[in-house]
């Protein structure tokens, strides 16, 4: 007998409520995962949700123990530090490409993604995490290689949750210019010099997630293997 499938239909729908919720930080880091609340607001089984759940352990959003259940995923200085390694060659191989072989038309989309990316980082964190994803993504695409383009998509859900874990209390409201900057290199200048801006960048958002995240970095090493179900212990853990 062939065990049962879930739909994909209602896999897709349980991995999308639960991305977007930890997208939006409304599932913060270290937070536990119920299977049957999520099931009992999409109002299916436990199959496709526990599918949903599996794909993103996969995608490194969330992790697991035996007999502890599931809860999204308190990254390590390693885990950080591997992704941005991942990110610095696949960004600044689209940035090189994209100096290249990008038209007229890609290079006045970037530069008016840019400007939006920068007003909405210190203006509506919900609206600018899609907005930077789209610009990084629109880089790609004018690199003219799909699979590059794919796989820079899949990096950028982690560092998202990690945005948006570091940007809760932020009251910072000096106009920046990061990702204008970039793209001025990347639509003017050589695809050496767009690489080293990118490499920059991406280095940039690896010193900044470091700095953001190193709370959470004592949570790991000090509870690695504990869950709480508590908010209320999790923010504890924090503040010691």
């Amino acid at each position: 007998m062939k065990e049962p499938v879930a739909p994909v239909s209602l896999a897709a729908e349980a991995y999308e409520f639960v991305k977007q919720r930890i997208l939006r930080g409304e599932l913060p880091m270290g937070q536990v995962i119920s299977r049957r609340k999520i099931a009992a607001e999409l109002g299916m089984s436990f199959l496709p949700v526990s599918e949903a759940l599996l794909r993103l352990e996969f995608e490194g959003l969330l992790e697991s123990r035996p007999r502890a259940g599931t809860r999204v995923r308190i990254p390590s200085r390693e885990d950080v530090r591997g992704h941005y390694i991942v990110r610095e060659a696949l960004e600044v191989q689209a940035a090189m490409l994209f100096a290249a072989v990008a038209t007229a038309e890609d290079r006045n989309e970037v530069q008016r993604l840019a400007a939006r990316v920068d007003a909405l980082s210190i203006s509506d964190q919900s609206l600018y995490l899609p907005a930077h994803e789209k610009l990084h993504r629109r880089i790609a695409d004018g690199a003219r290689c799909p699979a590059l383009s794919m796989a820079i998509e899949k990096t950028h859900a982690l560092a998202s949750t990690w945005f948006c874990v570091a940007r809760q209390n932020s009251d910072d409201t000096t106009p920046v210019r990061r990702h204008q900057d970039l793209v001025e290199v990347l639509i003017s200048g050589t695809p050496e010099e767009a690489a080293q801006a990118m490499r920059e960048h991406v280095n940039r958002g690896m010193e900044n997630s470091m700095t953001r995240l190193k709370p959470y970095f004592r949570i790991r090493k000090a509870f690695g293997t504990t869950y709480f179900r508590s908010e209320k212990r999790q923010k504890q853990q924090l503040l010691n």
